[in-house]
C-alpha cells in the first residue's frame, strides 16, 4: 500500500516550505570570519561547563564507557474528580517510583568513524500507569509497564564524519559521541538505532530528564509525535550538516505498527517519518543563544478523530474507536519552534512553541496538539556551586476540536480517556533543584502542579512532589 494522494501533496508543500525557509536563513547568515570574531567573544561570556561530574574520569581514549542510574519518587495527595475513566489520573493518593539505568559503549574505528551502543534496563511504574495527563510527570517512565525488567539494546548506530574545512573546533566528549574535535564546517551521519529526541529538539535548559526538568511536555515539545516505539526508540538514518553559524539536520526513522506499540514497522510503504531541523547560533540579543525550527511528517496505520466521530454518532461502533479502520495510510505533520538564550554566565532562558495538524491519532509520543512553554535554568556557578542547577518551567498544552469531541463522547487514546470532557488547556508549572552531593551522585526535589490533567476543567488541580536520586559512572 502507498501513501494516498492527500499525504504526498503534504509532503510536498511541506518541503516547499522547508526549501524556502533554508534560503532565508543562508540569507540572513553572516560571513565566516564575522562569525569567528562574534564566537571568540561569545565563548568569553560563556557561563562555565555544566557537564557532571563522576565517579570515574572518562580520559581521551579509543574507547568510551560509561554509565548513569536515575531513580524519580514522586507522590501525589488525594484530589477532586466529578468523575472519572479507563485513562483516568487517579483522584486518590499515589506514590511510584521508576528506574533507569543505562551502560554507553562507544570505540572510534579512526578520527572520523566511531561505533556507539547502549544498553539500558528499567523498572517501577509511573503514578496511574502513566495514564491521564497529556504532559505526564516523569519522562523516564516507559508507558507499558508489562513489557518487563530484562536489559534491552536501546542504542546501536554508525556514526561518520566528513570533513568540509580544515579548520577544527573543540567538542566535548559523551555517550553519544567520542570525539574531542571535529571540523568547523561538516556533515555528520548516523544510522542504526537511536531516539530521537537525542539530536533534534534540543537545548541547555530543557531537555535531559536525569538533571533537569521530569515532565514530557518540558524537556520535550509536546505536539512533536516523534517517530518512537514504547521505550523512546526507532531505527533510522540522521544526516546533518554544521558550521559555525547554522546548521541542518535531516532524520528518516521507523514509525510503530501501532499507537504507542514496541514493535516498529519496517514497510516504509506503510509507515515512516521525515524530520527536519534548522539551527541557527545566534540569540535574539547579543549573548549565546540558539534558535531551532523544527518540521516533521509521519505517515502511518493512523485512524482519524471526525471519521470515529462520526461512526459512532451513527450507531456503527459502541463507543468511539480510533483504532476501528481498515489499514490506511494517514498523515500527522507539525512545526516546533525552540529559542535558547543565554541571559548571563548563570542563567538561561528558553521557550518552545509546537503545532500539529491534529487531525489523525496521536500515535507514537502524547496526545497533544498545540504546546506552549516558558523556562528559566539557573547554574550553581552563580552561587559558588558549580555542579549544581535549578529551573522552573511554564507548559499550556491543547487539544484540536476534533480530537476534544473524540474524548467528550467517551473515546479512548493510549494516554487519555476520562468517559466524558469539560474541555480546558492543561496548564502545568515545575520547579527542581539537582545538588551535587559527592563525584557522580545527585540528589534534588521537584515540584508539579498541574491545572486541567487530561485537558478536564472538573478534575484537579493535580499536585505532584518528587525526589531524584541520581548516579553518573
Amino acid at each position: 500500500m502507498g501513501f494516498t494522494t492527500a499525504n504526498s501533496t503534504r509532503v510536498q508543500k511541506l518541503r516547499r516550505l522547508l526549501t524556502l525557509l533554508a534560503l532565508l536563513l543562508c540569507s540572513a547568515m553572516p560571513s565566516y570570519s564575522q562569525e569567528a570574531e562574534k564566537q571568540e567573544q561569545q565563548q568569553a561570556d560563556a557561563p562555565d561547563s555544566h557537564d557532571p561530574e563522576t565517579f570515574f574520569p572518562h580520559p581521551d581514549k579509543r574507547y568510551w564507557v560509561s554509565g548513569q542510574i536515575n531513580f524519580i519518587f514522586q507522590t501525589n495527595p488525594p484530589f477532586d474528580a466529578a468523575y472519572s475513566g479507563t485513562n483516568s489520573f487517579r483522584n486518590r493518593y499515589e506514590k511510584a517510583t521508576s528506574r533507569v539505568m543505562t551502560l554507553f559503549t562507544g570505540l572510534k574505528l579512526n578520527d572520523s568513524t566511531e561505533l556507539l551502543v547502549s544498553v539500558e534496563e528499567t523498572g517501577g511504574r509511573g503514578l496511574s500507569d502513566a495514564l491521564g495527563l497529556a504532559g505526564f510527570v516523569n519522562l523516564d517512565v516507559v508507558r507499558n509497564p508489562d513489557l518487563g525488567q530484562a536489559p534491552y539494546l536501546a542504542r546501536a548506530m554508525l556514526h561518520k564524519v566528513f570533513a568540509l574545512s580544515k579548520n577544527k573546533v573543540e567538542v566535548d566528549r559523551g555517550p553519544l559521541s567520542g570525539f574531542t574535535q571535529l571540523p568547523a564546517r561538516r556533515i555528520e551521519f548516523r544510522f542504526g538505532k537511536f531516539s530521537l529526541a537525542d539530536f533534534f529538539d534540543l537545548n541547555t535548559v530543557g531537555t535531559d530528564s536525569h538533571f533537569q526538568f521530569l515532565n514530557w511536555t518540558i524537556d520535550n515539545n509536546g505536539a512533536w509525535d516523534y517517530a518512537a516505539d514504547t521505550r523512546g526508540y526507532t531505527v533510522g538514518a540522521i544526516v546533518a550538516y554544521e558550521s559555525p553559524t547554522w546548521g541542518f539536520h535531516f532524520a528518516e526513522a521507523l514509525m510503530p505498527t501501532v499507537a504507542n506499540g514496541i514493535d516498529l514497522q519496517w514497510n516504509l510503504r506503510r509507515a515512516r517519518a521525515e524530520n527536519f531541523e534548522f539551527i541557527l547560533h545566534r540569540g535574539l540579543v547579543s549573548r549565546n543563544g540558539v534558535i531551532r525550527l523544527l518540521a516533521y511528517n509521519n505517515s502511518a496505520n493512523m485512524g482519524i478523530y471526525r471519521i470515529a466521530n462520526q461512526n459512532f454518532l451513527a450507531g456503527l461502533t459502541p463507543t468511539p474507536e480510533i483504532t476501528a479502520h481498515p489499514l490506511q495510510v494517514t498523515g500527522k505533520y507539525g512545526f516546533a519552534l525552540n529559542i535558547e538564550q543565554q541571559l548571563n554566565s548563570w542563567v538561561s532562558a528558553y521557550g518552545r512553541f509546537g503545532w500539529n495538524n491534529g487531525r489523525t491519532e496521536s500515535y507514537a509520543y502524547t496526545e497533544v496538539d498545540q504546546s506552549v512553554q516558558l523556562g528559566l535554568g539557573f547554574y550553581g556557578n552563580g552561587w559558588k556551586r558549580k555542579f549544581d542547577r535549578a529551573g522552573i518551567a511554564f507548559v499550556s498544552n491543547a487539544i484540536k476540536r476534533d480530537h476534544q469531541q473524540y474524548l467528550a463522547l467517551g473515546g479512548l487514546g493510549f494516554l487519555l480517556g476520562d468517559g466524558g470532557l469539560t474541555y480546558g488547556r492543561e496548564n502545568i508549572f515545575e520547579s527542581y533543584y539537582t545538588a551535587h552531593v559527592w563525584k557522580g551522585l545527585y540528589l534534588g526535589p521537584d515540584v508539579q502542579h498541574i491545572n486541567n490533567p487530561g485537558y478536564n476543567r472538573v478534575r484537579g488541580p493535580v499536585f505532584v512532589g518528587g525526589l531524584r536520586v541520581h548516579l553518573e559512572f
